[in-house]
């Protein structure tokens, strides 16, 4: 591929980046000085549909397409945005997935599933990026993890045990690019409102919301805000931390 003059834009890549929180995020890290890309697994529609929003609004962005649940397609959603543009500067990985089920009933593929698309797809992208960063000498990578990382959930041995390791990751890829200028970070979120949080019944979205200190669910752009600040210069400083954005849930 031609490598597109990129020379004078942050390239930014939000996997996930089509819908709910990735949306927010795709949408909080735009600018016309960055070139966003916007990752999407079967969200196709809703990721051409932001990008063209963006680009109207004369804020550079591309759709890219990339299984994360393949570990071969992973590499090549970095190594193809490096080959297009000659760097990478940010990167957020959003996108994860849920399989729920009691653990005594939980398969072996769902298990795996979710380890595969919600850890190791992470720690493919991560070191992938990596290594354009280390050239670069600056980068900003954010992580999403989860309160359920930090606090279990019933029902989500698998999904807790894949977003605790995202904080780990987190921790240890820190130490080893900090001397590169490179911060790795990650965000927690708790309940906010998306699709997926829309199914609750009124009788458990109340019952949650009571268990959050504001008493009331986060919004996607809760979380953007906080990525867009950990890309900043603002948050040069700030590295191997997992910052809770959830109402007060993790205290």
């Amino acid at each position: 591929m031609a490598k597109d003059n990129a020379e004078n834009k942050q390239v930014v890549l939000v996997t996930g980046g089509g819908r709910g929180i990735g949306s927010a995020i795709v949408r909080a890290l735009a600018t016309p000085q960055r070139l966003v890309y916007v990752h999407y697994g079967t969200s196709k529609d809703d990721a051409e549909a932001l990008a063209s929003e963006l680009n109207s609004g004369g804020k550079p962005a591309r759709t890219i397409s990339a299984d994360l649940s393949d570990s071969a397609s992973c590499q090549k959603l970095i190594g193809g945005i490096v080959a297009e543009t000659g760097r990478l500067d940010i990167v957020v990985n959003n996108a994860g997935i849920t399989r729920d089920q009691l653990a005594v009933r939980m398969s072996d593929a769902d298990y795996d599933e979710v380890i595969q698309v919600n850890q190791k797809a992470i720690f493919i992208i991560m070191r992938e990026a990596a290594k354009s960063m280390i050239r670069q000498r600056w980068g900003r990578i954010i992580n999403i993890s989860s309160v359920v990382g930090l606090k279990g959930n019933a029902g989500q041995i698998n999904y807790a045990a894949s977003k605790a390791a995202v904080i780990a990751m987190t921790k240890s890829l820190a130490l080893e690019l900090a001397a590169r200028n490179i911060t790795v970070n990650c965000i927690a979120p708790g309940f906010i409102e998306t699709d997926m949080t829309a199914e609750l019944s009124d009788e458990i979205h109340q019952v949650y919301q009571q268990t959050i200190p504001l008493h009331r669910f986060g919004r996607p752009e809760d979380i953007a805000a906080m990525a867009a600040f950990l890309a900043s210069e603002e948050a040069n400083y700030i590295t191997a931390q997992t910052i809770s954005v959830d109402g007060g849930l993790n205290r």
